[in-house]
């Protein structure tokens, strides 16, 4: 097709930046890894069989990658309001400065911007705890002298204070809203000016509740609380043009009339904000099953919000995996059995699953909240009423999966399995147990239950653990279902209670010990995740104590939790399962908050410290994320796209300098 002068020098561009350094393309063997710096390990992932689609599919899934990367900026400056202007200072003391890069300052200050780089910003991507700078103050004036770089004093001085320190706070006491430094509201904005405003927002239709403050900032204006709404002409604009810009150009190579109005509508929710065109554009696009590509694409998950109402940024682009599809698409085939046999209340049952669609994919491209940190496995769209109505979509992405398998063990097992026994089998099974229970907990999981007639969403019932509690029964469904003969009459699992035992084994040492590598010792648990494993695994730990369900052993001055009755576990998992359903079908705030509380937040310090003994021999870092895959056109002297070819960088930070040249959208200040 004819492109744009403009686009002409932009891909020119980019293929001069990513020939660069190529090398990954003439191994032999792919090399994963990539570096390790802090608590990350930097790998690398392939796209299989990318030369295998269409020149129009390719074009497709260029320019979706180019719309992703397009609103990098927006999640930087929704993470924290001085992300983008530390970013871009630090970026450029670290191409400008000449001086001595051998010192240890220099060295942790690298360190630093990398970290925030993988972050989005200056607060882990995980524990969300404001990062340390290992440099002193003087060091970074000098630095920014010697380079001639401007840092407003502001943002410098967060860098070294204790403002701001936790990017999201689910500690009520301290203020969700005002305790949190997540850039959703306005520094004057409290917990209660938040409830009210939404309180006074009512849908059109009551049984199809609008998604109020997903697209939006609460600020207070001239005394008023106002919503600054990501859109063209609105906040984030710049960005959102761009991204437009992209969208046009897919929806003129889109695979069928279904994909091409999808994206029509999604350009018009990014032109217009409308909420009501969000849930047609999500309708259309959960509707849309056809088509080898697919893709995420706008504000989507909540998590970084303590009150629930905003999406983060995040784009992720899909290309089927037709193999594994065609293996998995039997779970969504069967969703209603699955519905029906779970031992959650007849009540809290769909009497009719409705269009659940899951697929193993390849992912192409990630930006926002999904890079470098990326999802195994994601569930859309989010509305209760559009999943009970249109259905959903679930994907695993396949070669994120392939690639952490392929990095190498770190020997954590053998250090925090019980037996020889548990790590044999954890060998033979468990790769094949995380996908299965990946695709339970999306298909089957998040696609699960009912609220009653009346309840409000779980946003608004269970607030702050909503979350949480989401997860944990998305969780429990694919646990309850991993042991079951049904696994086996589809074709899916080689044996019932051997795939059973590893993933009860691997879900209860995750949740009650190997988790906790992750946490400094003294911290609570605060994400979601997080808290939901710990959640399900000590809670059934206390309950099964009379019973010795789950013991608790030291063996050679280590503990160890070792599971005696597999068979009493599981119906302890359907318990739990059919409480929190109950909790979210029924709105129980007093429930949610005590089973969050009791089970999933606070750490046994003892045990804590044990663990992070343990773990200092091992130099493997526990969090992982990705350098993107970089497509390049070919392109004639007219601008028509001949090809799409794929290369791999190798260099993390080259990676960040380019996308830091190529898609700055934003000021700075926002």
């Amino acid at each position: 097709m004819k492109l744009k002068s403009t686009l002409v020098l932009l891909m020119l561009s980019l293929f001069l930046i990513s020939c660069s350094k190529n090398k990954a393309a003439k191994e032999t063997k792919f090399n994963n890894f990539s570096e390790q710096f802090a608590d990350i390990k930097i790998l690398r992932y392939q796209i299989p069989d990318f030369d295998k689609l269409s020149l129009k599919q390719k074009e497709l899934v260029y320019y979706l990658t180019q719309a992703g990367l397009s609103g990098r900026d927006i999640m930087y400056d929704q993470n924290y309001r001085y992300n983008l202007a530390i970013r871009r200072a630090l970026e450029r003391v670290y191409k400008k400065y000449n001086g001595d890069k051998d010192s240890d300052e220099w060295k942790n200050l690298e360190i630093y911007l990398k970290r925030i780089w993988f972050s989005n910003g200056i607060h882990h991507h995980y524990s969300n705890v404001k990062f340390k700078p290992n440099f002193s103050k003087e060091y970074l004036t000098d630095l920014l002298k010697k380079t001639h770089t401007k840092l407003n004093d502001a943002a410098f001085e967060v860098i070294f204070n204790d403002k701001d320190t936790k990017k999201v706070n689910l500690d009520a006491s301290k203020g969700l809203v005002l305790g949190s430094a997540i850039n959703f509201y306005g520094p004057d904005i409290t917990e209660a000016d938040v409830d009210a405003f939404y309180k006074a927002k009512k849908s059109p239709n009551p049984d199809k509740p609008l998604s109020f403050g997903l697209n939006s900032k609460l600020v207070k204006e001239n005394g008023k609380i106002v919503e600054k709404v990501w859109k063209s002409g609105g906040l984030y604009g710049k960005a959102i043009d761009k991204i437009i810009f992209w969208l046009e150009k897919a929806k003129d190579v889109a695979e069928n009339d279904k994909q091409a109005k999808a994206f029509e509508l999604l350009i018009s929710y990014y032109k217009t904000g409308d909420l009501k065109i969000w849930d047609d554009y999500n309708i259309a696009w959960a509707e849309t099953t056809e088509g080898d590509i697919d893709y995420i694409n706008s504000f989507i998950e909540v998590y970084n919000d303590p009150k629930g109402y905003r999406g983060s940024y995040e784009t992720i682009v899909q290309i089927k995996d037709f193999e594994m599809s065609k293996k998995m698409d039997v779970l969504a085939k069967n969703v209603q059995w699955f519905e029906d046999n779970s031992p959650i209340m007849d009540a809290h049952k769909k009497k009719n699953v409705v269009g659940v669609s899951y697929k193993t994919v390849n992912v192409a491209g990630e930006a926002g909240d999904s890079s470098p940190s990326t999802p195994i496995g994601v569930n859309l769209p989010n509305s209760n009423w559009i999943r009970a109505s249109h259905g959903s979509k679930s994907v695993s992405l396949g070669n994120i999966i392939e690639a952490y398998s392929n990095a190498g063990s770190s020997g954590r097992l053998e250090e925090f399995a019980y037996s020889d026994e548990e790590v044999a089998l954890e060998k033979k099974y468990g790769q094949l147990a995380d996908k299965l229970h990946t695709a339970l907990h999306e298909v089957i999981g998040h696609a699960s239950g009912q609220i009653n007639p009346g309840v409000g969403t779980p946003k608004e019932t269970m607030k702050n653990y909503s979350s949480t509690l989401e997860e944990a029964r998305a969780d429990l469904m694919g646990l309850y279902y991993l042991p079951g003969q049904k696994l086996v009459d589809l074709g899916l699992s080689p044996d019932a209670d051997a795939i059973g035992k590893v993933a009860f084994d691997g879900y209860i040492r995750n949740g009650l010990i190997t988790q906790l590598i992750r946490l400094n010792l003294g911290d609570d648990i605060e994400e979601a995740h997080m808290r939901n494993r710990q959640l399900v695994a000590s809670w059934a730990f206390e309950k099964g104590k009379d019973a010795n369900v789950i013991e608790k052993i030291k063996k050679d001055g280590k503990t160890y939790f070792k599971i005696n009755d597999y068979k009493a576990l599981r119906n302890l998992f359907g318990q739990l399962l059919k409480e929190i359903q109950r909790i979210k079908s029924e709105g129980d705030f007093d429930a949610a908050k005590a089973l969050v509380e009791t089970y999933g937040v606070k750490v046994d310090q003892e045990l804590h410290k044990e663990i992070l003994a343990r773990n200092s021999k091992f130099t493997s870092a526990p969090y992982g994320g990705f350098i993107n895959p970089v497509l390049v056109p070919s392109i004639d002297s007219e601008g028509n796209i001949l090809d799409v070819i794929v290369t791999y960088p190798d260099n993390f930070a080259k990676q960040m300098l380019d996308y830091a040249e190529l898609y700055s959208t934003l000021p700075s200040e926002n």
